[in-house]
């Protein structure tokens, strides 16, 4: 029987950036945006606010973009500040890469295993979905879903009784399976 498991978003990341102000790197997203409007071009950002200060910075989102060439639906949507379109967004390379940021999960993720039925089984096979491109180590989940200690995933791997198509050392953010025989 395969057991689905799905890593879940619980709140926006932590976007790591300099802060001008007080030198801090971290910001959180609220998910407020700032439309403006020159003509016919507009300008977009996501405000994040820094931890430590409270300081306001805008991640540039949109940048002398014609205004026919926004989907009127991304525009609702910036307009009414959706917490979800700002999660996409901060999921965007492009947008990371342009604004020079990057993402801290820690904390911002649970794991959904469906119950604790898997846990007395000799043989368990285990499909783990992302539900948003959170980097995380295998390892990890599979020690949290298991109630295992991650030394022990690991020496499960090493003897062979922890497989799976994708390597298990490093991080993920894609969905794999995996078997564990005990």
């Amino acid at each position: 029987m395969l057991n689905r498991w799905v890593v879940m978003p619980t709140c926006l990341p932590t976007v790591l950036r300099r802060c001008h102000a007080c030198a801090s790197r971290r910001f959180r997203a609220n998910g407020k945006f700032r439309v403006n409007a020159n003509h016919k071009l507009l300008d977009a950002w996501l405000l994040v606010l820094c931890t430590a200060c409270g300081e306001t910075a805008k991640l540039t989102v949109l940048e002398r973009a014609n205004v026919r060439s926004v989907p009127a639906g991304l525009l609702d949507r910036m307009h009414g500040n959706d917490p979800v379109l700002a999660g996409e967004l901060l999921q965007d390379p492009v947008l990371r890469r342009r604004n020079h940021i990057a993402l801290d999960w820690g904390g911002a993720w649970r794991l959904d295993t469906g119950g604790s039925d898997h846990l007395g089984r000799e043989v368990i096979d285990v499909s783990v979905r992302f539900a948003a491109r959170i980097p995380v180590r295998p390892t990890r989940l599979i020690a949290e879903g298991c109630g295992l200690s991650r030394a022990e995933v690991e020496r499960l791997v090493v003897e062979g009784k922890l497989v799976s198509a994708v390597r298990l050392s490093g991080k993920l953010s894609g969905d794999f399976t995996f078997t564990l025989k005990r």
